[in-house]
């Protein structure tokens, strides 16, 4: 990736409303260079959509939990993401190494709440779980620091 396209996906990554203007200001580029970058950019699926930043305590979801599942029996097909899609407070799904198989990052509205949760996980999933109740984030949405790469190593 050409550093001038590191330093769009970055400016995008901080300020994803960035004007066409602005970008081409912090990048010493004309507005339509950057307008064709950054739509060359999305086509390749290096910028995949944009969103708002939602504060979720406003929105009556202040408890984020971590959940990691294993499957009751190793020997069943890893289909666990597939079973849990229909659950909304499910924000995300990682494939991990470790004991557990996925770690799933939820937002519900209280404590039973997240109990209900877990036990519909566990239904749908056939997975033992173990949860981490989030008590603060200091910080979240960083933004990515993108770096080159030089004979085959990333360097700063």
């Amino acid at each position: 990736m050409e550093e001038i396209d590191r330093r769009i996906v970055t400016l995008l990554a901080t300020d994803g409303r960035m004007s066409f203007t602005d970008l081409a200001k912090e990048t010493g580029l004309s507005v339509s260079a950057v307008h064709q970058r950054v739509r060359r950019l999305e086509k390749r699926g290096v910028i995949r959509g944009y969103a708002a930043l939602v504060d979720y305590d406003e929105i009556g979801l202040p408890l984020t939990a971590f959940v990691s599942i294993k499957p009751i029996d190793p020997s069943a097909p890893d289909d666990a993401p597939e079973r849990l899609s229909h659950l909304t407070a499910i924000e995300a799904c990682h494939s991990v190494a470790g004991d557990e198989s996925y770690i799933l990052k939820v937002r519900v509205a209280s404590p039973l709440a997240l109990e209900e949760l877990l036990q519909q996980i566990r239904a749908s999933a056939n997975v033992s779980t173990r949860t981490t109740v989030v008590l603060s984030t200091p910080y979240d949405y960083r933004s990515p620091v993108i770096e080159k790469e030089l004979d085959g190593d990333v360097t700063g």
